[in-house]
Parts: C-alpha cells; sequence; structure tokens
C-alpha cells in the first residue's frame, strides 16, 4: 500500500531536532527522504548516553524513514551534487541559521533559479527578520522568551521548562504544515516558494487563551502548577501512592465529583456550586480534596471516576506508559531491526490513515544511500561516484 505522500522528494539538511523531526514524518507517510548529511554524517549519531552500535538513541528517535547521503556541500563538486539533487525534488528542508544558506549558495533566491517549482523550508530559532535573527538558539531559549516557561512550574517556585522540547517540536510540525500547504498551492499554481519557520513564534502561537486572557485583562500570569488558570476542577492530586489528574469543571461533573468522593453536600454549598464561586474559592476547595484523595490509591479512585464518567487518568512514568494495555493494543511502540539483527523498540507515526498507513523504516547508516542515489536517480556513473568518494566529496556506507 502506498503512502500518502509516496512521489514527494524531500532534500533534508537539517541536524539535531525540529528539522529532522519534521522530516521524518513525512518519510513515515511515504516522502522520499534524503538525508543529506556532511563528512563524518549528522552530529546527532553521536549524542551520548546511549547507543545502538555506532548511532545514538537521540538519532535514532528522529530519523526513521530516511536515505542517507554525505556530502561536502562546501566543495564545488558536492554543490553541484546538491544543485542536480534539487532539480529532481519537491523540497529542500533546512535549520542553518540566517545568512548561512547564502554563504553556502543553497538560498531559495539561488535554488529557485535551479527549480522554479522548488519548495525552499527555512527553520531557525528566530526567523529571517527581526534584530534577534542572528542569535543563535535552542529549544530552551524559545521556550523561555515565549512566555511558556514562566506560566510552568508551581505557584511560588522557579519556572520549569516543558519535559519534552516542545519549542523544536512544534518548529518541525510546522515546518511540514507549512510544506504540505505549499505543495497544494503548487498544484495549482506550479510555483514553489520559501517558508519562513521560526521556533519562537511557534511557542507563541501555542499560548491561544493564555494569550488572548492577557490581551484582554492585562494581567501577568505566573505558574500554576498542574491546575488552570480558569478551571476548577482541572489538575493533578496526589493519591495514597500515585498522582492522578481530574477533571470535572463542569458543574454537572462537579455534582459527580463530589458524589464519588462522598462529599454531595459540596456542589450544593454557595462557595462551590458553580464555575465562578469554585473558581473564587480554590485555595479554599482544594485543600479540601487533596485530603480526601489521599485515603485512597490512584487506581481505586479512577475506577470509582470511570464508573461515574468523570475524566481521570494516571500522572504515567515512561516504564507504566510503555505497558499501558490501551497503548499496546493501538500499535504505537514499533519494532524495527538495527543492521546486526538486534531489534530496536521506538514510538510509531501517531496517524493513523484508512488508506494509506504510515509505514515506519529503520534510520539509515552514514552515507548508506549514497552510491544508491548518485547512480539511480542522478545517472553518475560508476567511475565518476568512485572518484568522488576518493575525494572526499561523498561519503559511502
Amino acid at each position: 500500500m502506498k503512502g500518502a505522500l509516496e512521489g514527494i522528494r524531500v532534500l533534508d539538511l537539517t541536524q539535531m531536532l525540529a528539522g529532522p523531526f519534521g522530516s521524518m514524518m513525512m518519510g513515515d507517510l511515504g516522502a522520499e527522504v534524503i538525508k543529506l548529511e556532511p563528512p563524518g554524517g549528522d552530529e546527532s549519531r553521536h549524542t551520548p548516553p546511549y547507543f545502538y552500535g555506532k548511532d545514538s538513541a537521540y538519532f535514532w528517535s528522529l530519523n526513521k524513514s530516511k536515505k542517507s547521503l554525505v556530502v561536502n556541500l562546501k566543495s564545488p563538486e558536492g554543490l553541484q551534487i546538491f544543485y542536480d539533487l534539487v532539480v529532481q525534488s519537491d523540497v529542500v528542508l533546512e535549520n542553518y541559521r540566517p545568512g548561512v544558506t547564502e554563504r553556502l549558495k543553497i538560498d531559495y533566491p539561488t535554488l529557485k533559479q535551479k527549480n522554479p517549482k522548488i519548495i525552499h523550508c527555512s527553520i531557525s530559532s528566530f526567523g529571517h527578520s527581526g534584530p534577534y535573527r542572528n542569535r543563535p538558539g535552542y529549544d530552551l531559549i524559545v521556550q523561555a522568551m515565549s512566555g511558556g516557561m514562566s506560566i510552568t512550574g508551581e505557584p511560588g517556585r522557579p519556572p520549569v521548562r516543558a519535559g519534552i522540547p516542545i519549542g523544536d517540536l512544534m518548529g518541525g510540525a510546522l515546518a511540514v504544515h507549512g510544506i504540505l500547504a505549499a505543495y497544494i498551492s503548487r498544484q495549482k499554481t506550479g510555483k514553489g516558494q520559501w517558508i519562513d519557520v521560526s521556533l519562537l513564534e511557534g511557542q507563541l502561537s501555542l499560548l491561544v487563551y493564555v494569550a488572548q486572557y492577557f490581551f484582554h485583562s492585562g494581567k501577568v500570569p505566573g505558574p500554576i502548577g498542574a491546575g488552570h488558570q480558569t478551571s476548577i476542577i482541572y489538575q493533578s492530586f496526589k493519591t495514597k501512592d500515585i498522582y492522578i489528574v481530574v477533571t470535572a469543571l463542569q458543574d454537572h461533573h462537579f455534582k459527580i465529583f463530589c458524589r464519588v468522593i462522598g462529599k454531595p453536600e459540596w456542589a450544593e454549598d454557595p462557595r462551590f456550586a458553580t464555575r465562578p464561586e469554585r473558581l473564587k474559592n480554590r485555595t479554599t476547595l482544594i485543600p479540601l480534596i487533596e485530603e480526601i484523595l489521599l485515603t485512597k490509591s490512584g487506581d481505586e479512585w479512577m475506577e470509582k471516576f470511570h464508573e461515574a464518567g468523570i475524566p481521570a487518568g494516571p500522572i504515567n512514568t515512561l516504564d507504566r506508559v510503555f505497558s499501558d494495555p490501551h497503548v499496546l493494543s493501538r500499535g504505537i511502540i514499533k519494532e524495527l531491526e538495527y543492521p546486526s539483527g538486534e531489534r530496536v523498540k521506538t514510538v510509531g507515526n501517531p496517524l493513523r490513515m484508512s488508506e494509506t498507513p504510515a509505514e515506519e523504516k529503520r534510520p539509515p547508516l552514514v552515507g548508506e544511500h549514497t552510491r544508491e542515489i548518485l547512480s539511480t536517480l542522478l545517472g553518475y556513473p560508476s567511475d565518476k561516484i568512485d572518484s568522488l568518494v576518493k575525494a572526499g566529496v561523498v561519503q559511502c556506507g
């Protein structure tokens, strides 16, 4: 069965996280993703502490469903190889700092001359305009500067970074979103275009109602822990053994919740009977709930809440989530075979498509597809490839 994106060829120049995540999602869905690596390979192949053979677990998590071509873009011959590939491709994805593509002569105006239909997507921390355009940046930096970290953490405590790299991951998702929108547009107009993805702006877009509340009220919010700014009950609680989360913010859910925990009278208490009153009196209500939930185990409470129709769930550690019967039943955990024969577990593509399902393939070895791509796609004869290898322009796996 063919993937939904079969027929789209992506030249992936990205390293580390944001770009590789996006291109991997496209590769899983059938796009031919050619990962162009510098001599020696992508630096994330060497990220400690865990490795499969010579490649890091970090690299494995972001580079499934790709081909590897190692080429030195700083050499004239390597640059020509890239230009030849651009003519044969649909998308160029890169995450160089602004100005680097111009120095390397692989910027959009240059590539557009080679292939007017090319879609060029640039991912950077701050975008290609503005006073911060030349600043280096990482996921942590954009999480902080976007305001997201200022509302993450416990009240009265220092702000904390999100446990997953949401700055980078949102950037990769936005890149895919933009690339596919540009591809649809090209189907209508025949023209490619340039896409400027800023990780900082990606984080700003995730502020949604938090930003809107600020625009309306002018009030600067602070950390609120595992709760919610304007919804009660919508937070985590400690039980006898584990933490769980419970959502009972609607009035009818709150009445059921109160009945389940043995306090039906709270639903009639004027301090708690309505959403506005519960919000106003949260510092009174929450400690009362916390005291009761400490009397039973998390599984006992969740059984009661689920029977009553109250949304609730455990705060799973990774060992719990990857042994959860629902997670296992969905088939999101895949096993891919390393060239040595080792079976490697990994998280699969989350999309479920009835006609064009995703299909994950193991990450490529460094330079594994160099010879295949140069000979099959570009038609280079064997002696030319051999001379390019000898000159250090390309590297074969």
